[in-house]
């Protein structure tokens, strides 16, 4: 007979890679999720220049600010982007050094695989445009009174 394989759970404490595993695995599912939209990984390629407001992000895309949201909640949840709240405005920028090794990681596979791109440099030169446009401006177009 096979020796019997010793039940992690039954030892103190035994839970405890069972839990390390689920967080991992969480985080890895959710990175990955969030990379694997098109639109979300150009989002973060336009972030690599600094913060930037939800309606800056919305013009870039040319998508419904319903829409940009549900990328930036996804981003978020993933933790590829942070965010603050300033009056009006919500403005998103990529993590500091406290971004778990993964997400740093995975952003850093990211850009060496893509910066490069088409799309990533036409989307770079628009933004450049946007940026001279003020978000209270920007904001008056896409949403008028």
């Amino acid at each position: 007979m096979p020796a019997a394989r010793p039940d992690l759970t039954a030892r103190a404490g035994g839970w405890n890679i069972f839990r390390y595993l689920a967080k991992y695995m969480k985080e890895l599912m959710n990175l990955t999720k969030a990379l694997a939209d098109e639109t979300r990984v150009r989002m973060l390629m336009m972030l690599r220049g600094g913060e930037l407001c939800v309606c800056q992000i919305t013009e870039l895309f040319g998508l419904a600010p319903s829409t940009v949201s549900k990328h930036l909640s996804i981003l978020h949840q993933a933790g590829l982007v942070e965010s603050r709240k300033t009056e009006r405005w919500v403005y998103y920028r990529l993590p500091g050094r406290e971004a778990s090794t993964m997400v740093r990681g995975g952003f850093s596979w990211l850009t060496k695989a893509i910066e490069k791109d088409d799309q990533i440099k036409s989307d770079g030169r628009k933004l450049k445009e946007i940026l001279k446009v003020s978000p209270a401006e920007l904001c008056q177009r896409q949403c008028p009174k």
